[in-house]
């Protein structure tokens, strides 16, 4: 059996440790393994190269992805599946592990209906795919998120301000919430609870009356912000659009560091990680869940379980059907940000 592997969407701390660990496992099953190119742009353009032990060797630690990356939808490109499908059965593909995100996912779901054999594996920084509770590339950016606010507070500390932090999540607060609560911030905004920008405002004004005089501000990038109870909730977006045609998300923090100063009259700075939280070595859990899923994804091909990914319930891995873990984003809930608010102050 010949199976592909790509890599899609943004990248992400892990890739290459999913890939190793793909390619060691099909040696058991006697698979022959190829790698695509870009994503999904590999069947489409009919780019590919051998996966072997050795041209994955050594790969485990490093960052990025050695197969390149894209947000190409072949589902948006004039006869796009069927380019992928006739590229597929040219090189005698049986079955394809698309590694990525919602996006990467949702075009294997649609592709395994126009009849392609696809097994997922869930990557993404954003933890925002259900099916999973836990995707690889999460840990590695709230703890770079994490390291970040530490070094913030004492800068914050000594010069006596409000520092605003924008990570990323787009449209969850996943990461947001997870640094904030492990860095210690005094208010965290995510996507999932609109902010009201007058009431944070007369939050850090009461630690200031009560003797501390600095603050930390985690906001998510796709926070939505209202300036006041009675004005309309609003995303901030750079005005773009990326490779997928989706808006560009990124401003909030300086928005929302321009209306903290403006309402309090506390010197305010604000600090966007950026694309930092997604570079670099992924750490030692997101190697060995990179690693478990690259296991077992390759099992479910051996077992035939096409139109499935491979997700974390628990510490257990399993399989869950490609449509039900890309339905719907997978956003905070009320309860678990709840413990967030706990420690606002």
């Amino acid at each position: 059996m010949r199976i592909a592997v790509l890599t899609g969407g943004g990248d992400c701390p892990g890739l290459n440790a999913v890939i190793r660990a793909v390619v060691r496992r099909a040696q058991n099953h006697r698979f022959e393994v190829v790698g695509l190119r870009d994503g999904w742009k590999g069947l489409l353009e009919d780019r590919m190269f051998p996966l072997t032990r050795e041209n994955t060797a050594g790969i485990l630690h490093r960052g990025g992805t050695i197969l390149g990356t894209s947000r190409v939808n072949p589902l948006t490109v004039e006869g796009g599946a069927e380019k992928v499908l006739s590229n597929a059965k040219k090189h005698g593909i049986d079955a394809v592990v698309a590694i990525g995100g919602e996006g990467t996912l949702s075009a294997a779901a649609r592709l395994h209906e126009h009849g392609l054999p696809v097994v997922g594996i869930p990557k993404t920084i954003d933890n925002d795919l259900n099916g999973t509770d836990y995707t690889f590339g999460f840990d590695t950016a709230v703890s770079i998120a994490t390291e970040a606010i530490d070094r913030l507070h004492s800068t914050a500390e000594s010069h006596k301000r409000v520092i605003v932090v924008e990570v990323m999540g787009r449209h969850v607060g996943w990461i947001a919430t997870h640094s904030g609560i492990a860095g210690g911030a005094d208010a965290i905004l995510v996507p999932e609870e609109p902010a009201d920008l007058g009431v944070v405002a007369e939050h850090l004004k009461r630690r200031y009356a009560g003797g501390t005089s600095f603050s930390i501000v985690v906001v998510a990038e796709g926070t939505k912000i209202r300036a006041s109870p009675d004005e309309p909730e609003h995303v901030i977006t750079s005005g773009a659009l990326d490779e997928a045609g989706r808006v560009r998300l990124g401003g909030v923090g300086q928005y929302v560091a321009q209306e903290l100063e403006r309402r309090t009259g506390f010197e305010t700075r604000v600090s966007v990680l950026g694309h930092i939280q997604r570079g670099g070595t992924p750490t030692a859990h997101d190697r060995v869940l990179a690693s478990r899923f690259g296991v077992y994804a390759c099992d479910m091909v051996a077992r035939g379980e096409f139109g499935r990914m491979a997700g974390l319930r628990g510490n257990e891995v399993t399989s869950v059907a490609l449509a039900d873990a890309t339905r719907t984003l997978k956003r905070v809930p009320a309860e678990y940000f709840d413990v967030a608010k706990v420690f606002f102050g």
